[in-house]
């Protein structure tokens, strides 16, 4: 009885294999070259190694199937693009915008905040959060990534000239700096909170990878039951409970104002102009919308959280992961560092010794510096969508509701665009280099509606801390980027810790 009920099993997989691959959308998808697969499994062998190979397959098969080819994760088509005509194609449609299904394997962690979310709900939520990005409010917040950019600096400088570990710690200030400018809360008293919710980021990611490179574990049920279910179980416990007391403490603080400042949110009426005056001094922060939004009913307080979930993880990590390569390349290119280091040294002397909103916009170096930094090693190096209908791309035409794997790592580095691609240039940067150049060559913050709402926040807090670090340091390597193994991961990231040194320079 059990070889006839495996055999009927077996008869039915391939049963439904034959409809997969010989039905309409299978036969489209068969068109587009890829890695042979296996009947049923497709190329699922192939990808279930450890996620530094998995990275080097993935940039094996870019290259050799340019500019587009596919795979199967048993029954499910993935289509890998490559090109920046394809790229234009997907990402400026209002059609496309709707993310993959493997993306839902961040729900129970993101829940459907402003990453996840589509259609009306999408809408509503950006409309609300794009004022917290205005460059008027980012004016606001610089005096406090300027404060966490100097910690950063002092305590290097009380550790003397030393060789550091993967820059880890400087996820602490980036940190500090997501929660006081975009939630209005300080860190101060988080203590050994705050070092589980890194840790439990790190976790989680890998989780998420894990999970999906193999179709068996798709299923939420399945997952819950599996080691790595019950893992994820524990981590996510530690990371909304993270988010949930920081909105306690922000929503605390509105208590014992009596809601003051959320009034001028709503309305200006009811309070004297001097009262005004002074509320409206104060940072505007993210999470002060939210809340002045669930006031007028228009956010639970889900949705709430799951914003801040969301701006939490895409506000900080993926600063530090930009920080740590840029300045390994400029730690390797030693002119470019001088160059960049005198630049820094004339704008600070020009503003009383000091770093200020004036002179972090008075570096267009630096700026180029930190873009090609971006094109080299975008941090999110991979776009997930999934096609919302039949889309002719360049040379061929993907069916309805297949994911789409938009790499962006790859295009940045396409040498029919980029002349000598390997090379880190800035001046690739200047204004006459970029005119003519394919807008879709250069997405490290994505493109088209559903750009990074917090692009310009990024570049000002990444300004911050390379300015403050280069004008106090000398960079030294001691591992080098050519040497480095990169993994898959959600981020961009190395497979293991590397070192380079801080040298202090002394200021007369």
């Amino acid at each position: 009885m059990f070889i006839t009920i495996l055999l009927l099993f077996m008869f039915i997989l391939l049963v439904y294999n034959y409809y997969v691959h010989h039905g309409r959308n299978g036969r489209l998808i068969n068109l587009i070259p890829g890695p042979p697969g296996l009947p049923i499994l497709g190329n699922l062998l192939q990808f279930h190694v450890s996620a530094e190979e998995l990275m080097k397959l993935l940039f094996k098969f870019t290259d050799y199937y340019y500019p587009i080819f596919k795979g199967w994760l048993s029954f499910i088509p993935i289509v890998f693009i490559h090109n920046p005509d394809d790229f234009e194609t997907i990402l400026s449609s209002t059609k496309h915008i709707e993310k993959s299904h493997f993306y839902d394997f961040l729900f129970p962690w993101l829940g459907k905040g402003l990453l996840m979310s589509s259609g009306t709900k999408w809408q509503t939520r950006r409309k609300i959060l794009t004022p917290t990005f205005h460059f008027s409010i980012l004016n606001q917040f610089v005096n406090i990534l300027i404060k966490e950019s100097n910690c950063i600096t002092n305590s290097l400088k009380d550790a003397g000239g030393i060789v550091v570990k993967d820059l880890s710690f400087v996820n602490e200030y980036t940190l500090n700096a997501i929660c006081e400018t975009a939630m209005g809360i300080s860190l101060q008293n988080f203590g050994e909170f705050q070092q589980n919710y890194q840790n439990a980021i790190h976790t989680i990611m890998e989780l998420i990878i894990y999970r999906g490179f193999r179709p068996w574990l798709y299923n939420d049920l399945l997952f819950s039951l599996s080691p790595q279910g019950r893992k994820q179980k524990k981590v996510l416990k530690i990371l909304h409970g993270f988010t949930e007391k920081i909105i306690a403490e922000r929503k605390l603080y509105h208590e014992r104002t009596n809601g003051r400042y959320l009034k001028t949110l709503e309305s200006d009426k009811e309070i004297d102009d001097v009262e005004v005056f002074e509320i409206k001094k104060k940072r505007l922060a993210m999470l002060d919308l939210l809340i002045a939004a669930s006031r007028e009913g228009l956010l639970t307080d889900s949705d709430i959280k799951e914003e801040v979930d969301t701006f939490m993880f895409g506000g900080h990590d993926t600063i530090t992961r930009t920080v740590m390569f840029t300045l390994l390349l400029l730690a390797e290119h030693k002119d470019i560092q001088e160059r960049v280091r005198v630049e820094i040294d004339s704008v600070v002397q020009e503003n009383g010794g000091k770093l200020t909103m004036k002179a972090l916009q008075n570096l267009p170096y630096l700026e180029r510096c930190l873009k090609e930094s971006l094109r080299l090693y975008p941090t999110v190096f991979f776009i997930l969508r999934n096609a919302a209908e039949d889309v002719k791309l360049q040379s061929y035409v993907v069916p309805t509701g297949t994911t789409l794997f938009l790499n962006i790592m790859r295009v940045h580095r396409d040498p029919n665009f980029w002349p000598n691609p390997e090379v880190f240039d800035p001046d690739r940067f200047l204004p006459e280099k970029i005119q003519n150049r394919h807008p879709y060559s250069y997405i490290p913050f994505s493109a088209g509606p559903r750009n990074c709402i917090g692009q310009k926040f990024a570049l000002l807090e990444l300004k911050t801390i390379i300015a403050s670090l280069v004008h106090n340091f000398y960079l030294e390597p001691v591992d080098y980027l050519k040497n480095m193994q990169l993994k898959a991961d959600l981020l961009l990231c190395p497979s293991r810790p590397f070192y380079m040194k801080f040298i202090p320079i002394n200021h007369k």
